[in-house]
């Protein structure tokens, strides 16, 4: 199999020839300075824009991104729209959000500020997208492409959660501005040859932020709308949010009508293998190698067994996509990925890297 008939099959909730494997978010100086023998773009934006402009940058991007996804076989891509083209600014007008003291105010405020005219997706910012196809097609290969149109979380947004309580109508309101956006940038990640899209977004830790029927009754109908749209374009869905989600797991995996799930959060109690018992058939599962507590300060030996033991509880019984939990920091050293990279390898037969 190839990477995208690999992918492909753990969509269609299958075991493919080896369990898929890419990294949702590769933020590690250490990691990504070894494996390209120079600064990643991604993390050293405005010296490489000062260096060799906006657009040679955002090429630049996309062959960074390229070299590290090959460097570790990667089945896929977790791409981010590129930063637009550096402008002068000028003050308009003042947002008095922060002179308000009344939560609903503030909401209702921002919805003001977002309801007229229809937001527009900068064009400039999914160039990125492009170059990336042309990179593939230069080096003969081809990746399916996750991007983000994460609108609808509610993590340290203390004005909207006070706001679903008090004034539910203005959080309503909220919500579908955040859908009409989502479905803007549906449209143009399609136009891109984007294949998943990442919908969602945080709205929990160790336990919902939010009651359960709050979350019924405000984000799922936003979500269902997306994955309709999502789903009428060819495209998959899936859902991201950390923590623990038991208490509306129902909702979050099959009301919403996604396809998958990311961010799978072991720390916070979101068990791999409790999960793909219950949901296998329906959903694929990205993850769930804790990024946070076990690639940050595990052992080693202890790295490896619970990257063979991730493997294993995702195997069979539907689709499972292996990545960390989160985002990949300086906080993880540099031997504990390799740790990690290297025990997945083993289990595959695929040669070592060092």
């Amino acid at each position: 199999m190839n990477s995208q008939e690999r992918i492909l099959s753990a969509l269609k909730y299958k075991t493919a020839d080896r369990t898929p494997v890419f990294e949702y978010c590769l933020l590690s100086d250490s990691i990504t300075k070894l494996v390209l023998e120079r600064p990643y773009a991604q993390l050293h934006w405005e010296e490489c824009v000062k260096e060799k402009g906006w657009q040679n940058s955002v090429r630049q991007l996309a062959v960074d991104v390229m070299d590290i996804t090959e460097f570790f076989g990667f089945d896929m891509i977790y791409q981010v729209p590129n930063p637009a083209p550096p402008k002068i600014f000028t003050e308009t007008g003042k947002n008095d959000e922060n002179i308000i003291d009344d939560p609903v105010e503030k909401v209702r405020k921002r919805n003001e500020l977002k309801r007229k005219p229809p937001a527009a997706v900068n064009e400039d910012s999914l160039l990125i997208y492009r170059f990336l196809r042309e990179e593939m097609k230069r080096r003969g290969i081809s990746v399916p492409i996750l991007a983000p149109a994460y609108a609808h979380g509610v993590w340290t947004d203390i004005d909207l959660m006070q706001t679903m309580l008090l004034e539910p109508e203005v959080a309503h309101e909220h919500f579908a501005i955040a859908t009409r956006n989502a479905e803007a940038k549906i449209l143009k990640y399609f136009e891109c040859g984007v294949e998943q899209i990442g919908i969602g977004g945080d709205f929990a830790g160790n336990a919902p932020l939010i009651s359960p029927e709050t979350y019924r009754a405000f984000i799922v109908p936003e979500l269902r709308k997306l994955s309709d749209k999502i789903h009428s374009l060819g495209l998959h869905a899936v859902n991201a949010s950390d923590g623990n989600l038991w208490g509306v797991i129902e909702d979050f995996l099959i009301n919403t009508g996604v396809d998958g799930y990311l961010e799978v959060d072991e720390h916070a109690g979101m068990e791999l293998k409790k999960l793909k018992a219950a949901y296998g058939e329906k959903i694929t599962f990205y993850g769930n190698m804790d990024c946070g507590n076990i690639l940050s300060f595990a052992p080693p030996e202890k790295i490896r067994s619970k990257t063979i033991q991730c493997i294993e509880d995702g195997l069979g019984n539907g689709g499972h996509i292996f990545t960390a939990s989160n985002a990949i920091t300086d906080s993880v050293p540099v031997e504990n990925y390799f740790a990690m990279v290297n025990a997945y390898r083993n289990y595959f037969n695929l040669p070592k890297l060092k």
